[in-house]
């Protein structure tokens, strides 16, 4: 309750993401449950003083570019301070552009800056929750904005969040969802939807999940007529209620707007103050037969109802090919294979057939991921190449998977290389996720690459119906080699405008810039091929057309086409960086946020302060956006409740030097076998420890900062009898007392300062935290980094068991990536060997196994008999490793370490 009790009308905010909305209310001096958390009550019409006197959502759709603001005003009429929270979701392909908060005749504004800048002003961390607006993915479209505030005494809120997106034709159609959970009854409430479309509006349709059909008939006012069409949702207080003496409301669900427009010609160009727009979605079009090989994921992950589901999904698939389309299947586990391995038409009989393939086939194994994506690709070049009937059809390759690749070819750059190399960009290749474990990113990466795209399929009981509907977008192409050609001389800056394909029910959108005086000469040439013939058209501008829409929608239109091109241009600048690396992918990310700043969008590169927005300890929040879809980041922590109040100089500090980190560094691995890398001697020297299960080995320890890093040693579950019990590191401590920072790691879990009831993460997730001078960055099943300013960086790399395994459960490693900076005292097992030391070796001669060389080693004035031998670094590939050559030490490293190595055997990991 600290920072609430004193307020004396100071008024603290929480905000939401845009499109789920709500509010709770607490006691300005709150009780405590047993466990010392605050009570927390929902609040209906006036529970204790504090209402939603109104909540409004406001968009604005000029030709698909919709423009959002959601408005709420918060009363508390108390005479002591209340918490409010308010929750809103936005699409994750939304941008949030402006946020504002006005009390007591106050205005607190957002101000977005470049990520990188607004970090080193604020320096707190997101696990601290100083970001206040903490926007974090919200089921599978959405994302969620939430903020928290304190009203104070008869005091009034008002909050105000904008963003912007482009909307995208889907099955014939645009959508606008708003999702709405006010949780209390609203004395005023609306949703006014306002669209502009120049082409003309074709249809318009209203659905409320929350509202029975004639209910929703009586209370939603639609109209549309010409290029004009609008929607009004505004109930009154006793239509919000679940019965006429209920508290309790309706509105709980999403509220769905969906429209298209009319399409006589593929000639849909607008252009306004010199930016351009060219929808492009042609009509009345034959069919393109098809050329599609499925890549199925058999592996052992795939068990369950993954698999029924997925055969569930191609059995109603292939009930939808038409007798023109030719297809194959492919199944990869730990081995690939291939139900024809040719393409074969969909004749009732191969049909039939595949139905029974698809019924029969079981799991096998392993994830051999590139072989099964260089078979599909095989089969539609070999059919490209000596079918010339087939020459004409559109090619796809769809792969389902759920895991990473963990059989043949497991490199990823390396696989990304030979799908490319295979491809050639002769046809799309669609990736599908299956579940939260897969690799989206790298799929996504690939899809890119390719010209196509990813999706990621939920586990859930629809997983069917979402594998289905995807295909659906995909199963009936009209063109081909797709391009949209502009004059040179008279356009510049231009979004995507060539692709490989064009569906039936989707639209290609093209937008760029104009040069001065040169609009007379502006036209749009498309070619493509069709069905059994060419397609091309010539599009050209209706000056007086333009003129008489810039009188109807004004100001507006000029300002959406402009921005509808920046959000393109934008997205299409993230999605790139993703295949890009080194200067190259610098510069394109330089360019993605000079855009971003300049049309004041939150994307991945920027963050929103709110100037006077504060917290207990004086710290302003940040706003950003999650980083799913476009790195392996996700900004996540606890909430905090803000004041409004004038604001103060923030602290700086400077940002992290993290290098290019070498190839070979020093670390613990397995069981535990120890590597010192000694770059000066360009050598490395390694040592192994045994142990007991349960004993604590100190690996780092700074006296100078309090720095420490302990490791827990587990045993090898059903190991052997009579043989050695191989012994790993189970569990991890990392701490920095003073920052008062702890970071207890396991193979389950990663505990962020475990004693004070911390927040719990789990391998599953992507994260990036921050707690003063230390940062956390959690990659999704495979490692996580943690590095300290003015210290080290390090890693801890995660092991899974897999089947073949001679270790029976999940162990880490720990690596050190930078210490360069550690103190000259610092000590531990790794510790000691931060800073350079010399050793000399002779005499090399054959040992006791033949097979290696002993040698002499003076080290610290000993001299040692010391093995030459191989171990290995597990940091980019956890599975196998990658082989190091190094000098052995035996007996638990006696001689090279200070000491015996039970002078390091610690009481607790902490």
């Amino acid at each position: 309750t600290r920072g609430t009790m004193g307020l004396r009308g100071l008024l603290c905010v929480c905000l939401v993401s845009l499109l789920a909305l709500q509010a709770v209310a607490a006691q300005g001096s709150p009780t405590r449950n047993p466990k010392g958390g605050k009570k927390r009550m929902a609040v209906d019409a006036a529970v204790d003083g504090v209402v939603i006197r109104s909540l409004k959502v406001n968009c604005k759709v000029t030709s698909r570019f919709a423009h959002y603001i959601i408005t709420s005003q918060v009363v508390n009429s108390a005479d002591t301070a209340k918490e409010v929270s308010f929750n809103v979701e936005i699409p994750k392909t939304a941008f949030i552009s402006d946020f504002a908060i006005t009390a007591d005749e106050n205005a607190f504004t957002g101000d977005i800056k470049d990520k990188v800048t607004a970090w080193k002003q604020y320096r707190k961390a997101a696990i601290s929750g100083e970001n206040a607006g903490l926007v974090r993915a919200s089921g599978r479209t959405m994302e969620q904005f939430s903020i928290h505030i304190i009203v104070g005494p008869r005091s009034k809120a008002t909050f105000r969040l904008t963003y912007e997106e482009v909307l995208r034709r889907k099955l014939m159609q645009y959508d606008i969802v708003i999702k709405v959970k006010p949780q209390q009854l609203v004395q005023h409430f609306e949703i006014d939807v306002d669209i502009f479309e120049p082409q003309g509006i074709r249809k318009l349709d209203v659905e409320a999940s929350f509202l029975p059909k004639e209910l929703a008939a009586q209370l939603i006012k639609k109209s549309f007529s010409g290029k004009k069409g609008h929607v009004l949702f505004r109930p009154t207080v006793s239509q919000q209620q679940t019965c006429p003496t209920c508290s309790t409301t309706l509105l709980n669900g999403d509220f769905k707007v969906t429209y298209d427009v009319n399409r006589d010609d593929a000639c849909d160009l607008l252009v306004a103050n010199n930016y351009f727009a060219h929808f492009f979605a042609p009509q009345n079009l034959k069919k393109l037969n098809k050329n599609v090989v499925f890549v199925i994921d058999i592996s052992s992950s795939m068990e369950g109802q993954k698999l029924k589901q997925t055969k569930e999904a191609l059995h109603k698939i292939l009930g939808d090919m038409r007798p023109g389309d030719y297809f194959d299947l492919v199944l990869f586990g730990s081995a690939v294979q291939s139900w024809k391995g040719s393409l074969v038409q969909a004749s009732p009989a191969n049909l039939e057939a595949a139905r029974n393939f698809v019924q029969q086939f079981s799991l096998a194994g392993a994830t051999n991921l590139n072989g099964g994506l260089l078979r599909g690709i095989e089969i539609l070049n070999k059919a490209q190449q000596s079918l010339p009937e087939l020459s004409n059809h559109a090619s796809i390759l769809i792969m389902l998977t759920d895991g990473e690749p963990t059989e043949g070819v497991m490199d990823r750059t390396q696989i990304l290389k030979n799908v490319r190399d295979g491809i050639k960009g002769r046809f799309p290749l669609y990736n599908l996720g299956f579940g939260h474990d897969v690799d989206l990113n790298f799929l996504e990466v690939m899809s890119l690459e390719n010209n196509g795209r990813v999706q990621r399929i939920y586990e859930d009981h629809d997983a069917t119906q979402q594998l289905q509907g995807f295909y659906e977008q995909v199963a009936n192409p009209l063109l081909r080699d797709v391009e949209l050609l502009y004059p040179r001389e008279a356009v510049s800056d231009l979004t995507q405008h060539r692709h490989k394909q064009y569906y039936e029910g989707s639209e290609i959108m093209v937008a760029g810039r104009i040069a001065d005086h040169k609009l007379s000469s502006f036209k749009a040439d498309v070619r493509a091929h069709g069905e059994g013939q060419e397609f091309m058209t010539t599009c050209l501008v209706d000056e007086e057309e333009m003129k008489k829409l810039l009188r109807e929608r004004g100001h507006m239109l000029e300002n959406h086409v402009e921005r509808l091109w920046a959000y393109l241009t934008i997205q299409e600048l993230l999605a790139k960086r993703m295949k890009l690396e080194g200067q190259e992918k610098a510069n394109v990310s330089a360019k993605a946020l000079q855009m971003s700043l300049a049309y004041q969008f939150v994307t991945p590169l920027t963050s929103m302060t709110v100037r006077g927005m504060t917290d207990q300890d004086g710290l302003e929040p940040i706003i950003d956006k999650p980083l799913d879809d476009y790195l392996p980041l996700e900004m996540v922590g606890p909430r905090k409740t803000f004041m409004l109040q004038a604001s103060q100089p923030a602290p700086t500090h400077s940002s992290l030097d993290i290098k290019k980190l070498p190839d070979q560094v020093t670390g613990v691995d397995t069981d535990p076998h120890f590597l010192i890398h000694v770059p000066q001697k360009e050598d490395t020297l390694c040592f192994n420890i045994n142990e007991e299960p349960g004993v604590v080995l100190s690996l780092v320890q700074d006296p100078d900062t309090g720095f420490s890093v302990n490791g827990q040693l587990i045993g090898n579950e059903a190991g052997s009898p009579g043989k050695h019990e191989g012994t790993y590191f189970g569990r991890l401590g990392i701490a920095n007392p003073a920052t008062d920072f702890q970071l207890e790691v396991t193979p389950q879990n990663i505990t962020l300062n475990p004693g004070s009831g911390g927040p719990v993460f789990s391998w599953r997730d992507q994260a990036f935290l921050r707690q003063n001078e230390v940062l956390v960055t959690i990659n999704r099943k495979r490692n996580l980094v943690v590095s300290v300013e003015d210290g080290g960086t390090f890693e801890v790399v995660l092991h899974r068991v897999w089947r073949g395994s001679a270790v029976r459960q999940d162990f880490l490693g720990f690596y050190v990536l930078d210490s360069h900076r550690m103190s000259a005292r610092t000590h531990g097992l790794l510790g000691q060997f931060f800073h350079p030391f010399d050793y000399k070796v002779s005499n090399l001669h054959p040992g006791s196994d033949p097979t290696k060389t002993d040698a002499t080693m003076v080290v610290k004035n000993r001299r040692l008999t010391v093995t030459r031998g191989l171990q290995k670094d597990y940091r980019k590939d956890p599975r196998h490793g990658a082989e190091v050559t190094c000098w052995f030490i035996h007996n638990n490293g006696d001689g090279l370490i200070d000491g015996i190595h039970t002078d390091y055997i610690v009481p607790d990991i902490f």
